[in-house]
């Protein structure tokens, strides 16, 4: 089984407390191998008040949270009976498993909060394979040469007719192979 991205309905407003309590009920009940990043798509907007900006965090879907995880039996009982939570989108209910999102689905929602779905920090290395998946050079594969965490970019080596070529991509232009 390997970790997807899953839609989790909480009630309005208790976003966040429902992903703290998430994070720590998997910490807590050793589930760290199961469940492994929880986010709420938030998006910053400008507000003109009186003349001057002001910049406020919304909500991009009140009332959901997002859970990457590998979906077992315990992992999904962890998730589902968590205080707050009120059940996973994508499941007919009756016992029965949610679908996952796609990964197009998850590259746009997390795309536009400047996130990747890939932890690059730990999942992606120096020297590891990947396949470019958007962009001018869709469909190729090359190797990572560096990692520019601040910029959300990276640097990967492609064989262009022949010649290594060095281009720069972003987090979610990839995926590893």
């Amino acid at each position: 089984m390997e970790k997807e991205w899953y839609v989790v309905n909480t009630y309005s407003g208790h976003e966040n407390k429902v992903k703290e309590k998430l994070e720590m009920r998997a910490s807590t009940m050793g589930m760290e191998d199961y469940i492994f990043r929880v986010v709420v798509p938030e998006q910053k907007e400008i507000d003109y008040k009186s003349g001057t900006p002001k910049e406020k965090v919304t909500k991009m879907f009140p009332g959901y949270i997002l859970v990457e995880m590998i979906m077992t039996d315990e992992a999904w009982f962890v998730v589902r009976n968590t205080p707050g939570v009120t059940g996973f989108i994508g499941s007919s209910g009756k016992g029965a498993k949610p679908f996952p999102l796609t990964p197009q689905e998850v590259d746009n929602i997390l795309g536009s909060m400047g996130m990747s779905r890939l932890d690059i920090e730990n999942e992606i290395s120096e020297g590891d394979s990947v396949k470019v998946i958007a962009g001018a050079f869709a469909n190729m594969f090359g190797k990572v040469r560096s990692i520019d965490l601040a910029n959300q970019k990276l640097e990967v080596v492609l064989d262009l007719f022949g010649q290594e070529t060095v281009v720069e991509v972003e987090f979610n232009e990839i995926e590893k192979v």
